[in-house]
């Protein structure tokens, strides 16, 4: 499969070798050669649309249903937990992080709740849809950093005032942090010279966004995804491999001394 990749690999290579900032937006296809599953169907648990209690697994991961049955919403968030528990970053994050680490100024926006970025050492970050590890009491404001739920009462509580915990992400139904949507914004106004979408089917607009910025502007943009998406036709260059053995081939084209393409 490389090898009839080696023209689209090349030049996307060539252009990581010259850009100063790159913007990396990646979604769950990143973090499936670290064993973790696309979004619907975590280890096979919700393969199909309605969950055991008849629901969609998107009503049961709603601020609305934690406000109401948090032991429902926590049900489901244990699950995900449970399935992410153990998990380490692999090649595709490593690699992210090590272009950063090489001077380059690289942006990671990620729609991953499970923290492997930040573990890979990237630094800096927006966690568009928070951190699954991260909890903060819903009453006094405390928060909590876990490694595991494993053994905990759930819904978890504050140890402090005893009411409930809940994990800092963005549920269904709920807004995403203004903060995180300020300094993307601002990233984009400084501009980039090189946009990837890994891993992620593309769906939400904030997602979409800088791509379709990128475009206009005539930055190159790469989609690297064994899938088609809604921007595979409008990318420059499109990689329909796995994000870890894409991200190992492009850092073995673009390492100094490697041949010069475009």
């Amino acid at each position: 499969m490389l090898s009839n990749l080696e023209p689209e690999l090349g030049a996307v290579a060539a252009h990581l070798r010259r850009a100063q900032r790159v913007l990396f937006i990646t979604g769950a296809g990143i973090s499936a050669d670290s064993g973790l599953p696309t979004y619907r169907g975590i280890n096979g648990l919700y393969d199909s649309q309605a969950t055991e209690e008849g629901l969609d697994i998107e009503d049961m991961l709603s601020g609305e249903m934690l406000r109401r049955r948090p032991d429902l919403t926590w049900k489901y968030l244990a699950q995900i937990e449970a399935a992410c528990r153990g998990a380490e970053p692999n090649d595709a994050h490593h690699a992210l992080s090590h272009i950063e680490s090489g001077g380059t100024q690289v942006l990671v926006l990620t729609q991953n709740i499970d923290g492997l970025h930040h573990a890979a050492g990237s630094r800096n970050l927006i966690e568009i849809h928070g951190n699954l590890r991260r909890l903060r009491c819903t009453q006094c404001g405390t928060r909590e950093q876990v490694e595991s739920l494993a053994g905990r009462p759930l819904p978890p509580v504050c140890h402090g005032c005893g009411a409930l915990m809940r994990p800092e992400v963005v549920l269904f139904g709920e807004r995403l942090d203004e903060r995180n949507l300020e300094r993307l914004h601002a990233e984009l106004v400084e501009g980039f010279d090189l946009v990837f979408s890994i891993g992620t089917t593309s769906t939400f607009p904030y997602i979409v966004e800088p791509v379709a910025w990128a475009i206009r502007a005539g930055v190159p943009t790469v989609e690297i995804n064994p899938q088609e998406t809604q921007i595979s036709p409008y990318v420059r260059y499109r990689l329909p491999l796995r994000a870890a053995e894409a991200m190992r081939a492009l850092l073995a084209r673009s390492a100094p001394g490697s041949d010069e393409a475009d």
